[in-house]
């Protein structure tokens, strides 16, 4: 299986590296986006990654604020998690850029206080540092190296870091959902729903994702804590993806129960247009029925791994859906038809070039997490935290 796995990755890579070297030689040119939809796939995988990054931190703090002890074991792999979700999403945006080379600039001339991006930003950048002395302080209390004085002020300092963390966390993914929410033109994504919608897909993705994880990797499958720790666990996923679901309908029931129609266009191009089976199949049928049904009725590790791979894996649908119908809509009646170009069409469906480097994305992300693994030991039971 690894020698399968490996040559599977290695063959992800190289693709995804034609994607790359193809997105850094012809810019933008290659992206079935346009002027009129600016966003596509990168951005649906942007604030999927980002998700998953904030329901992984999330339940790190689980150990470093609320100190559970169940959890224990795998506080760092949540961190370790939470990180390269985070490298992914930024080399998600990155690629999206149209100048990917003054990405600083949002930093270093920023609009604040007006700009929702640039705010975005800046809680995206102290996050990313909170989260790296995070790692390093619990590495640190698990080497065995310190003692004494030392170790209480490094386990003192851990706890203030997380307990920032946690509304970092619900800021910075929060602020991804108002970037989608203050667009007024975009009656879809005008919503004080949509912070709040985002917030609960990332715990749904984010501990769907940890726990297949856990599932599939962790090294003493035969003990109790394995069996414990995996009814916790999917307990968690069940509950977010009911909650998420509940949300979901009380966005889409209220929308098209009386709402206009410049109102409902997206939500009926989701649920009816042409990409009908992101939603009905790959979202609900292979992200929420099956999962949950499994999940409430299967108790062994292989049932709620696979479980949780299809929640984590097809809530990339969940993303798409928040991007895609929300710009496929006319803005004016006849605006389609107006002008006649290839980069002002209504109609979307990613190019190989996008396909090829989200690939790149993934196994950049899987490459990283390996090497944590391999060298950190993240997924051995004796991996716990000394309090």
């Amino acid at each position: 299986m690894k020698k399968i796995f490996y040559i599977l990755w290695g063959i992800a890579f190289i693709l995804g590296c034609i994607g790359v070297a193809q997105r850094f030689m012809y810019g933008h040119e290659l992206a079935n986006y346009g002027n009129r939809v600016v966003w596509g796939l990168w951005v649906a995988m942007y604030i999927y990654f980002i998700g998953l990054s904030a329901g992984a931190f999330l339940l790190s703090s689980l150990v470093y604020v609320f100190k559970i002890k169940m959890f224990e074991k795998v506080g760092k792999l949540a961190l370790i998690t939470a990180l390269v979700t985070l490298l992914c999403a930024l080399l998600s945006i990155w690629f999206d850029l149209g100048h990917m080379w003054r990405a600083y600039e949002v930093i270093t001339r920023p609009n604040l206080p007006h700009s929702m991006m640039a705010w975005m930003i800046w809680l995206y950048s102290a996050y990313f540092l909170l989260l790296v002395l995070e790692t390093l302080y619990a590495f640190r209390i698990e080497s065995g190296k310190y003692d004494g004085d030392k170790l209480k002020s490094y386990q003192k300092k851990l706890g203030i870091l997380a307990t920032i963390g946690i509304p970092l966390a619900i800021a910075f993914h929060g602020g991804v959902g108002a970037l989608f929410g203050v667009v007024a033109a975009n009656p879809m994504w005008h919503s004080a729903l949509t912070p709040i919608f985002f917030l609960v897909g990332a715990i749904a993705s984010g501990s769907a994702l940890f726990t297949l994880i856990f599932a599939f990797f962790w090294d003493n499958k035969k003990g109790e804590y394995y069996q414990n720790m995996l009814k916790t666990l999917a307990k968690i996923v069940l509950v977010a993806v009911l909650f998420d679901v509940l949300l979901e309908w009380a966005e889409l029931s209220i929308a098209l129960w009386m709402g206009s129609p410049e109102h409902t266009a997206g939500f009926r191009a989701m649920l009816f247009g042409q990409y009908w089976y992101v939603f009905w199949i790959f979202h609900l049928l292979f992200g929420v029925v099956i999962p949950v049904w499994i999940l409430a009725t299967k108790k062994n590790g292989i049932a709620i791994g696979w479980a949780s791979l299809l929640v984590a894996f097809t809530f990339i649908g969940v993303r798409l859906n928040i991007v895609v119908p929300g710009l496929i809509g006319e803005k004016i009646p006849g605006e389609a038809s107006a002008y006649i170009q290839p980069r002002l069409t209504y109609n979307y469906f990613p190019s190989m070039m996008e396909w090829l480097v989200g690939i790149f994305i993934v196994a950049f992300g899987i490459g990283l997490f390996y090497l944590g693994n391999k060298y950190f030991k993240l997924t051995k039971e004796n991996n716990s935290v000394k309090s």
